[in-house]
């Protein structure tokens, strides 16, 4: 037994001594996970109807530095989702409606139809605000968006400035947007509720390139009463890849 013993050990040994013969294995960089702690925003599905939800492509916590999963879950799988379903209700027996993209029915609604206005306006908000938040990505705009700042707001920091000032300043729910103008101006306009710069009643018209939820249930859990401090890191997380291509898409048809 003691032979045996000395026997294994040597063998040990001798192995580890000749380290020429060991070979360095590349462990891979694991997947990042959907947390445990929420559900997978994949898996949220609006009810059969002609719009559906703008898919995340991370996790409700992978913002946690800037909004918590708790409150990315709620918003997206409960408010967005409501917004949504109810969208495709509202139009599913009124064929006048059927067969138009959201922006048609946002540029056509109009107060008589209230709850078709709320709803088309909570998905339509709802859905450029998710696209345009990821935990990667562009953190300034491309060169032509750049310019376009500099020209119309000075600089890109007056231009973030102004754009958490104003929103700040709302009073109440509401959004705060870029738009870009028919002439091609860029501006900073505040809506209501779920209104937007589509709509017939907005008093300053554009193609919104960038919005941001106003409204406490986006930020609440995490920042309280201090909108601002939800406004300056939610502004860090903006996507300014989107942005720019939407700016870059939408400039091509301004005369």
């Amino acid at each position: 037994m003691k032979l045996y013993s000395f026997f294994i050990v040597f063998i040990l040994f001798a192995s580890c001594k000749d380290k020429s013969d060991l070979v360095e294995v590349q462990i891979p960089e694991p997947e990042e996970p959907i947390s445990v702690l929420y559900g997978n925003p994949k898996e949220v599905k609006a009810n059969k109807g002609a719009f559906q939800l703008f898919v995340l492509n991370y996790p409700y916590d992978a913002l946690k530095s800037t909004i918590d999963g708790k409150t990315m879950e709620l918003h997206y799988s409960k408010y967005y989702l409501g917004y949504t379903n109810t969208l495709n209700k509202e139009i599913a027996n009124k064929k006048e409606w059927q067969d138009k993209s959201i922006e048609d029915i946002l540029t056509k609604v109009s107060d008589i139809e209230p709850e078709l206005k709320n709803s088309a306006g909570g998905y339509y908000n709802h859905s450029l605000f998710f696209e345009i938040l990821t935990p990667k990505g562009a953190k300034k705009p491309n060169e032509k968006l750049l310019e376009s700042i500099n020209t119309n707001f000075v600089s890109f920091s007056i231009f973030k400035s102004k754009f958490i000032a104003e929103a700040n300043n709302h009073i109440g729910s509401g959004w705060i947007w870029l738009v870009v103008t028919k002439v091609g101006e860029l501006k900073i306009v505040t809506t209501n509720n779920q209104d937007n710069p589509l709509m017939l009643n907005s008093k300053v018209k554009g193609t919104p390139i960038l919005g941001v939820d106003l409204w406490e249930h986006a930020y609440y859990l995490a920042y309280q009463n201090d909108r601002k401090e939800y406004l300056e890191n939610v502004f860090d997380s903006i996507n300014w890849t989107i942005v720019s291509k939407k700016y870059e898409d939408l400039s091509f048809s301004i005369p």
